[in-house]
């Protein structure tokens, strides 16, 4: 069975992050396009470092280094990395770095973020205020590209890091973020699943109701580009079997490209269990800001790191053409 992201009815992507040779096929993949520029935010730590230059040597990122020097200098040093020919603008700290990496990106001299080893909302922070130029009509957020083996295609799980409990009008712009995102990585027309613990739509779970009406939205075209349906339990989501069982009829069920969640804690725990527990490959990007944003932890492997550039890559240049 294929496993690309891209449905019989859409282009060959050759998305298989999972794969063993996934990794190889979505850098060769990106290999033609050019690299970005990507201003790397406070790389004070060997991990963030090393796969911002990781990245640099696949040919996906032009970093530019904004950090402490004299920090930097101690670090590349613990890493053994070789920094001639790499800009760094000199910085006081991480708040300064995530400001001035958000400026660099209003001025147009990159076209990409990377957090390094600052705090997810302090770079997230320096991105929303107007004041910073790079908010668009969308709320920001994030989107963790996955796969699994026992899955058919990647998937985007959303949003699992940036926001906490989310209202109808912000899940909107979470599912118009995800679809996207889907849409920039090949797939024609996403299946989006509105997640909640049951099919039904019941007044005493909020989450039921916000799914019923981000599917009316979408029949109305507020929403637009993709397939949704909810509510759906995550198993009528991914298995077409308890679909089927559960007399589940839906163009989305069993097939999902999208999985968006009630609120964040519940798409953090979704997102790490199938990571530890389900062996799934990931990568993590913000979008609905004017350049896409490069979400890692300090806890994910040099592919993850690397598999988020590539995606990143993809959607710069595709915001080149289409600015959000």
């Amino acid at each position: 069975m294929s496993h690309d992201i891209a449905h019989q009815d859409g282009p060959e992507t050759g998305l298989d992050i999972a794969s063993s040779d996934g990794l190889r096929r979505l850098l060769a993949r990106v290999a033609p396009i050019a690299p970005i520029t990507v201003a790397v935010v406070h790389p004070c730590d060997v991990g963030s470092l090393t796969a911002a230059m990781a990245a640099r040597a696949a040919g996906l990122i032009e970093p530019v280094l904004v950090v402490p020097r004299a920090r930097l200098a101690s670090v590349a040093a613990q890493a053994g990395v070789d920094l001639c020919g790499v800009p760094v603008e000199d910085v006081a700290h991480s708040h300064a770095a995530a400001a001035r990496a958000a400026a660099l990106a209003h001025a147009g001299r990159v076209e990409a973020l990377m957090k390094g080893s600052l705090h997810t909302d302090e770079l997230i922070a320096a991105v929303v205020p107007s004041a910073a130029g790079l908010r668009t009509k969308r709320r920001v957020s994030h989107c963790f590209l996955m796969q699994v083996p026992s899955y058919p295609r990647p998937f985007i799980v959303t949003d699992a890091a940036i926001n906490l409990a989310p209202d109808l009008q912000q899940k909107a712009d979470i599912v118009r973020n995800a679809i996207e995102l889907a849409r920039i990585i090949g797939v024609a027309t996403p299946r989006v699943a509105i997640l909640a613990a049951v099919e039904t739509v019941n007044a005493a779970m909020p989450a039921t109701l916000d799914a019923a009406a981000l599917c009316k939205m979408a029949d109305r075209g507020q929403i637009s580009g993709g397939l949704l349906d909810g509510p759906l339990a995550f198993d009528t989501a991914v298995s077409i079997d308890a679909a089927r069982t559960k007399g589940i009829v839906s163009a989305v069920a069993g097939q999902a490209d999208i999985l968006v969640v009630p609120d964040l804690e519940s798409g953090n725990m979704l997102a790490k269990q199938l990571m530890y527990l389900g062996n799934a490959a990931s990568a993590g990007i913000v979008l609905g800001a004017k350049v896409p944003v490069i979400l890692t932890s300090r806890a994910d492997s040099e592919a993850s790191r690397i598999t988020s550039c590539a995606i990143a890559k993809l959607v710069a240049h595709h915001y080149r053409t289409a600015p959000p």
